[in-house]
């Protein structure tokens, strides 16, 4: 399908107790810090990035951009709250497995046309997931809010509070995400819970702890399920990659090894043969997933720095792509797109806006490493500065962080 212009100046479970509904929500994406240093990160000074403009001036012929054709998606309506709930969570692992953000839109479409109000646990669980995997995470956070005050089902209700965890902790509201961490320890213990307080540890000054911790008890969790050793094995390597230890790569390797479509995993893998310059991995890594912004742009770097003769058909595809994401004003991978233009376009301004507009809502280790990457190369100390802050008052470090950050 191709994409012309208008002439706008004419007219993640333990065995036995969830069903297959029930898994964790995604992984990655981590305090309050009071309003002194929030007021200023989050007001419009000093470090408001402006908004792209969303470009109309073309001619009426041109082609903005080419996109793969749409997949077929069933346009009668599901006849009943439970065949909702069941398209729905199809369409987000699919979203999950494919990178492609169009099925979020179908999903986030049968919600829109749904006539039923209010909707039931279940549904709101879903739609919390597909508004957090659409960054807007108030509305997440309120769809969560009351299927923890309402609902008497236990499994939605854990459902709800790992949701809700891993949207705190991608946020960096690491209080708030150590308390659901907590709740979820006691309503469901065991690698998952384990897992959830883990991730919040390692990011708030004691990562060692954390690791050997977790380390410890999937050595002694034989009883858990293959999908709860899997998240453990996950959250290892996370936490190891932030020690900087070589064995973040066995970690993600095992989770890959069986699951292939754990798109995270691919990406936290091949960013780490990136920054080890093992181009030949990353390669490999990323071949066949272009169409995933994280790892085509992770695969796009990798090109340039190793002079590969392919990198300006994928470097164009992504210059194509993120423009034509702007001009619909529907650019939801701004981490992705910050760091194409700082290691691909050379462009630190314009990436320093981007990835500090990004900061504000997530603030994974790989969000903060970009943006205190494009602010050195902005040269911008007053961001800086805060960031450092930030990462003070938590004692978080991170291995990948630029050796200067703290």
């Amino acid at each position: 399908m191709t994409i012309f212009s208008v002439n706008t100046k004419g007219s993640r479970t333990r065995p036995g107790q969830c069903p297959a509904t029930f898994l964790p929500a995604f992984r990655g994406r981590a305090f309050w810090f009071g309003l002194g240093l929030a007021g200023l990160l989050l007001s419009p000074h000093p470090l408001q990035a402006a908004t792209s403009p969303i470009q109309s001036d073309f001619s009426d012929d041109a082609v903005l951009a080419t996109l793969p054709e749409a997949p077929p998606v069933p346009e009668q309506l599901p006849t009943s709250a439970t065949e909702l709930a069941d398209r729905v969570q199809d369409l987000i692992g699919q979203a999950r497995g494919t990178g492609d953000p169009r099925y979020l839109g179908y999903a986030e479409r049968l919600f829109q046309r749904w006539p039923e109000s209010p909707l039931n646990d279940r549904l709101l669980v879903l739609r919390a997931t597909l508004y957090q995997s659409l960054h807007r995470f108030e509305q997440a956070r309120e769809d969560l809010a009351v299927v923890l005050e309402r609902s008497r089902n236990r499994q939605h209700r854990i459902q709800a509070r790992l949701t809700l965890a891993n949207l705190e902790t991608v946020q960096g509201r690491y209080p708030e995400a150590a308390h659901q961490c907590r709740q979820l320890t006691r309503q469901y213990p065991g690698l998952i819970a384990a897992s959830c307080s883990a991730q919040v540890t390692a990011r708030t000054g004691e990562p060692e702890a954390a690791y050997r911790a977790l380390e410890t008890l999937l050595a002694d969790a034989d009883s858990e399920s293959p999908t709860a050793r899997l998240w453990a094995e996950g959250t290892l390597g996370d936490i190891a990659a932030q020690l900087g230890w070589t064995v973040a790569e066995k970690h993600w390797q095992q989770v890959l090894s069986a699951s292939p479509s754990d798109l995270y995993t691919r990406a936290q893998l091949a960013d780490w043969h990136l920054q080890k310059g093992n181009h030949r991995e990353v390669l490999a890594l990323t071949e066949g997933h272009e169409r995933v912004d994280s790892l085509a742009v992770i695969r796009a770097i990798a090109m340039l720095r190793s002079h590969h003769p392919d990198q300006d058909t994928l470097i164009r595809q992504l210059r194509e792509r993120f423009s034509e994401a702007q001009w619909r004003g529907a650019l939801l991978h701004q981490r992705d797109y910050a760091r194409f233009l700082l290691d691909v376009e050379a462009r630190p301004g314009q990436a320093l806006e981007q990835a500090r507009d990004n900061w504000r809502s997530q603030r994974e280790p790989l969000d903060t490493r970009l943006l205190l990457r494009a602010a050195q190369a902005a040269g911008n100390p007053d961001t800086l500065a805060i960031l450092r802050q930030w990462l003070k008052h938590h004692g978080q470090t991170d291995a990948r962080y630029p050796e200067d950050a703290s």
